[in-house]
Parts: structure tokens; sequence; C-alpha cells
């Protein structure tokens, strides 16, 4: 069975993939660490590093951000490319400003806000008061820390325009939007869709960013089909 590498979203964990990962389970599967590095281009070479030879790869929202950058970075080592609920685009001035505030809350001694001022735009509107899934986040929050939501703030302010980069991407792509993403609307993702040349286009209904934990059984169907296309 072909390696899979799994590249969590920004304040995210190995548990975003928790159902994927306990589907695949008879596929070779690494989780890449993002917490390290301040910039795209660095946790890229870094997974490079410590992954397979060839294999594929699934990034959600930063994780796409990274499995572009991968692409980018060596071609050759890429089988298969999922992009979930990400977009290619940098960021907007407006995104940085953003961004800069939660680190300052950060910076300040209140991580603890981050999450609970992320979660209502990490999931579809009828989720909001789903404690279980908030509780996730929380968790998930927890063991990023700090320090390394800074890193991977950073990392996702500088990151590079990859739109130029798409039409180069020649290995089957699996491009997933949510449609009540508020992170990612459908039209960004779409995108991705139409620059990639070898790429399927699939938009979950009813579901948010977070759509390996909102929608998991879709998912898992969906890349299930992805694998063995």
């Amino acid at each position: 069975m072909e390696p899979i590498v799994f590249i969590p979203g920004l304040l995210c964990t190995e548990i975003l993939f928790a159902p994927q990962l306990g589907a695949f389970s008879d596929h070779p599967v690494m989780v890449a660490d993002h917490r390290s590095h301040e910039s795209i281009a660095a946790i890229a070479q870094a997974i490079l590093a410590a992954a397979p030879e060839r294999f594929s790869v699934v990034g959600l929202s930063m994780g796409g951000y990274i499995a572009l950058e991968l692409v980018r970075q060596a071609p050759g080592r890429i089988s298969r490319l999922a992009l979930l609920n990400t977009l290619a685009r940098p960021d907007t001035p407006e995104q940085t400003e953003h961004r800069e505030r939660l680190i300052a809350l950060a910076n300040d001694g209140k991580f603890d806000r981050v999450a609970p001022a992320l979660f209502p735009k990490f999931v579809a509107p009828a989720r909001t008061g789903d404690e279980t899934l908030r509780e996730t986040v929380e968790e998930m929050a927890h063991e990023t820390g700090p320090q390394a939501f800074i890193r991977q703030q950073h990392a996702i302010i500088a990151r590079i325009d990859q739109r130029p980069n798409l039409a180069a991407i020649t290995c089957p792509t699996l491009v997933l939007a949510g449609e009540q993403d508020r992170l990612m609307p459908v039209e960004v993702v779409r995108e991705l869709h139409e620059g990639i040349p070898a790429s399927r286009f699939e938009c979950l209904s009813g579901c948010g960013h977070l759509s390996t934990l909102e929608q998991p059984t879709d998912v898992i169907r969906i890349l299930k089909d992805w694998i063995t296309c």
C-alpha cells in the first residue's frame, strides 16, 4: 500500500485526521508536525526529509498550503494530492491583520482565548453548539501551544501565491470544499480545481472548515476513491 502523509491545519494536530487514520490503517501513514518552523518552505523541507521517497499527501487548510509547497519543491515524490478546505492565494491585508491580533493575544498570555475565538469560523453554523467538537478544537490548540501557534501564523502570513504553480501539478488531485466554510469559501477553493489539470472537485453540503471532523464518513469515502483512482 502506498504511504500517505497527512498534514493538519493551523492549531490542529493528528486529532484532525483521527477518523481517516483509522480508515487507512492498511496504509503506511505519517502525520506531519508543522510546529517547529516559521516558513511554509522550511516546513515542507522538514517533511520531505522525514517522509518516504514517494507518497500521497492529504492537507487541510494550512496543511494544504504545505502540500502545495511539497509539490512545488519535489513534484516527482508526490504521487497523489488531496487539498481539503484550502486555497492557493496569499493572505489579504485584512486576513494578515486578523492573524496579527491573534498573535498579540498569544504573546500577551491570552492564548486560551484563541481557540474559542476561532471555533465559530472553523465549523458550519449548525455545529457551533457542538460541545464535543468544541472540546476537540480546544484540545488540539492546547497540544499546539502558543509559541508553535505564533510560528504557524508567521509561516501562513509569509506564504507565497501558489496560483502560478497550479498548472504544473500533474498528479491525480482531489480538491474538497465545505459548502458552509466561512474561512475558505467554495468559489476560492474551486480555483485550485480550475488551475490544476488533473484534479477532481467535491463540495460537502452543510460542511464547514473542519471537514474531516464534521463529516468524517463522507471525507473517508471521497479519499478512498481518490487513493484508488
